[in-house]
């Protein structure tokens, strides 16, 4: 790079050295240009760090709000099964009591007889 010095030794600059021209390295447009370079760099790294991290809270808030509509819906599920069954069982009671009064007020005909439900004919084959 450099040639002979008045003393007959060869000098070797080094990589990188800052030039004694330079005062300051936000004066070297280089400089500048390589440390905005890195900024955007960095800036761009973080951006979809940060994305990934709001998915990911995101796809967790989703996942607990599915968890407790699954909840839900076993519990409306159990309750619906315990409807059915009280509505099945109030039926049976309704035809024992109409049977009843069959017998009690209208003297025991059979032709006068009220005639099973078809709900109840199934549930009783149960």
């Amino acid at each position: 790079m450099s040639g002979p010095v008045p003393d007959g030794s060869k000098s070797v600059v080094p990589f990188g050295a800052k030039s004694k021209n330079v005062a300051s390295n936000v004066a070297d447009p280089l400089e500048a240009a390589g440390q905005t370079i890195l900024g955007l760099v960095h800036r761009a790294a973080s951006t979809p760090e940060k994305n990934y991290q709001q998915a990911l809270d995101f796809t967790q808030k989703l996942s607990g709000q599915f968890k407790a509509a699954e909840d839900r819906i076993k519990a409306l599920e159990a309750d619906v099964r315990y409807q059915v069954d009280r509505a099945d069982r109030a039926e049976k009671w309704l035809y024992k009591i109409s049977v009843e009064i069959e017998q009690r007020f209208f003297g025991g005909d059979d032709s006068r007889r009220v005639q099973v439900p078809a709900s109840q004919a199934q549930s009783q084959g149960r």
